[in-house]
């Protein structure tokens, strides 16, 4: 049974840790989150050792009390299981509950996530204090959905000590059908002599003197995502005995380098799907990282609304340098999650702690206070999302999927590659910008999704795919749809065996090409375009086996062969680009790709530097509009429309979009004029 979050309008709040501050402060703690409009915050992610200071004994009056005045205040609590910190004196009792790393060393605790995910001890102790939490508050009425665990998998996704050796046996068990013949098959140990004779012989990937087998690496990136799975799972179906009604959720990391999940294979176990999501200093256009793991989210999430669990409301306190954001940002920001499918946003933390990890992380009430713009900006983004309102259970609307898989990002990253500049994200990144900047929705699937609501399908970087995804694939364009796909792609099966017979492997025969040997790129280096431009990071000998070339390699060893190929596939169209076109080479070339297959942007007209995203309900649409250049501009829409943040009317058939402002305009569209 899926639940749903009892909640009315857009859920506005964040991680709420009254723990750390003399309890005189909590009152002005509702104080000001009332001021600011919250509605929902997080509780008890962290406080494990003061919810349970020893085994079995729990101190629930610290929690009583909070939950008690959130609800006075009509502020609902999203409860946490605080099982992403576990105390010390579970380490003193249980020390082998530690993880080991790969070289051998066990950690020590001290931190947050140090645990071993495969530990008896930690499971145990885990389910223990969710079914403590369950039984106590499933009818407390400020609970309106659990929060299972924090960030999984930030940095505890990996144990190598012999309790996680004996694990990843029995899960290795179940994937080969207990046959060891099978096993070894698959992991091709046929290779350097690591042919097993014995179950027990198989051991984690640990630190070896040379280059470890990847499908033994592969398969225990799968078995780390589905044992950490399973510890979510198992609180989850707690939590579920003591409250039926309570949804549940846990908050994703789908960018960054916290890629150890297959969020593809968790996002059906709960509830509500959530996300943290940060900015990096280093991005000078982060603003389309948020557009991209938005629509990643939203697409996890099955196109239904998901929640933004974390983001900060002004600098981290992780990265190298670590910059505040600038006038406006903090809006626009948080209101291009919402245009994404966000029905809830959210920051790391209500208040800026004074001590620990995270003094100098951003919070929605500062160090500074309430003196401070970041305050005022939290007040005005709190009243901007109330005036939204009913934008809360609306859907995103796209005709281009571009293929997303963790199997084949964890495959491509691998060891001894033919280049190690190659990057899953890097590449998805580059061809999802030009359509970022057209204004075209986009949704991401699986190889073996279900395309038939799409004009367009784009698979940058698909290295691992098995038959079925290839099929699927395939079959898309054969019935009439639009394929582009991008190099290396194809190339090994689920097994991370080489498809034999040219490359890319899976894809031949729809793409109507063969390649025979593989070129990739120095750092730095680039091969010129007779279509115009360059490519960089690949290229490769390859013949058009009934495709026509598009663009060919002007220099170097391969000039004159094929770098982008154009195959009629059935009733569809298949591409394949052999290289990495620079930016604006391939904004051109994918314009064309998406206008032979009718993808229209979200908006015609837009100026350069307005972000356009459509959220579609049953009755109106809702055209978010944001100026990310500073420069303002006038956009067309529909007659008699409403800008929902200001509430004034729009008949004149334009809005006016504020330099480095937001505009969400509703039109109807119901009725005569109106889609139905």
């Amino acid at each position: 049974m899926t639940r749903s979050l009892n909640i009315s309008g857009i859920a506005y709040g964040g991680d709420y840790n009254p723990e750390q501050w003399p309890e005189e402060v909590w009152a002005e703690d509702m104080r000001l989150m009332t001021e600011a409009g919250v509605n929902m915050v997080s509780v008890n992610i962290f406080s494990w050792a003061l919810l349970e200071p020893s085994e079995g004994v729990y101190d629930f009056s610290r929690l009583d009390r909070v939950l008690d005045m959130l609800y006075t205040h009509g502020i609902a609590a999203d409860l946490a299981t605080p099982t992403a910190a576990p105390p010390a004196w579970f380490f003193r009792s249980h020390p082998e509950a530690l993880p080991v790393d790969r070289d051998g060393r066990r950690l020590s605790y001290g931190s947050r996530q140090t645990f071993c995910p495969s530990s008896p001890a930690y499971r145990e102790a885990a389910l223990r204090v969710a079914r403590a939490l369950g039984e106590r508050y499933a009818d407390h009425p400020a609970v309106v959905m659990w929060h299972v665990h924090n960030e999984y998998g930030c940095h505890n996704a990996e144990c190598f000590c012999d309790t996680s050796a004996e694990a990843f046996r029995r899960w290795l068990r179940a994937r080969y059908g207990d046959d060891l013949a099978a096993l070894n098959d698959a992991w091709g140990t046929a290779f350097w002599s690591q042919w097993y004779y014995d179950w027990d012989e198989i051991l984690p990937p640990r630190a070896t003197g040379a280059v470890p087998n990847p499908t033994h690496r592969l398969d225990w990136r799968r078995f780390c995502s589905d044992e950490l799975l399973s510890l979510c799972t198992a609180e989850r179906e707690v939590l579920a005995e003591a409250a039926p009604a309570v949804p549940a959720t846990t908050n994703f990391m789908v960018m960054y380098n916290f890629d150890a999940l297959d969020y593809w294979r968790w996002a059906p176990e709960l509830d509500v799907v959530s996300n943290d999501h940060y900015l990096r200093s280093t991005d000078p256009e982060s603003e389309i990282d948020i557009a991209m793991s938005g629509d990643l989210v939203r697409s996890l999430a099955g196109n239904r609304p998901w929640l933004l669990m974390e983001h900060s409301t002004g600098a981290v306190n992780w990265q190298p340098v670590n910059r505040a954001k600038t006038a406006g940002e903090l809006r626009r920001n948080a209101l291009a999650h919402v245009a994404r499918g966000a029905d809830g946003i959210a920051y790391f933390q209500w208040r800026a702690a004074k001590a620990g990890a995270e003094q100098w992380h951003s919070a929605m009430l500062p160090h500074a206070g309430t003196d401070s713009v970041i305050w005022r900006d939290v007040v005005a983004l709190g009243a901007d999302l109330k005036a939204l309102a009913e934008v809360r259970g609306s859907t995103g609307t796209a005709e281009t999927a571009i293929v997303w898989d963790w199997d084949a990002k964890w495959a491509l990253e691998l060891p001894s590659q033919p280049s190690e500049s190659i990057r899953h994200l890097e590449l998805v990144r580059a061809w999802y910008e030009p359509l970022w900047r057209a204004g075209v929705a986009v949704d991401f699937v699986r190889p073996d999704a279900d395309l038939s609501a799409y004009r367009l399908v784009l698979a940058p970087s698909l290295y691992l795919v098995d038959d079925a995804g290839a099929a699927n694939l395939t079959a898309f364009a054969e019935r009439g749809g639009t394929l582009a796909v991008g190099f290396h792609s194809g190339a090994v099966d689920e097994n991370c065996h080489v498809r034999l017979g040219g490359y890319p492997g899976a894809f031949r025969e729809a793409l109507g090409v063969r390649t025979d040997e593989l070129f990739p790129l120095l750092p730095g280096e680039t091969v010129g375009l007779d279509a115009g431009g360059t490519g960089s990071l690949w290229s490769e000998r390859v013949r058009p086996d009934g495709a026509e070339a598009v663009a060919s390699y002007t220099n170097g060893p391969l000039a004159g062969v094929p770098a982008v190929m154009r195959h009629d596939h059935g009733t569809g169209t298949a591409w394949y680009l052999a290289t990495l076109p620079d930016p604006d080479t391939l904004a051109t070339l994918l314009e064309r790709v998406r206008g032979e297959a009718g993808v229209r942007p979200v908006v015609s007209g837009v100026p350069e530097g307005i972000e356009a995203v459509r959220r579609r309900g049953p009755d109106a649409d809702y055209l978010f509009l944001i100026d990310h250049r500073g420069d303002g501009a006038e956009v067309p829409v529909s007659a008699d429309a409403t800008e929902l943040l200001t509430g004034k009317r729009l008949e004149a058939g334009t809005v006016t979009v504020p330099p480095g402002g937001v505009v969400v305009v509703r039109e109807i569209t119901t009725g005569p004029t109106g889609r139905s």
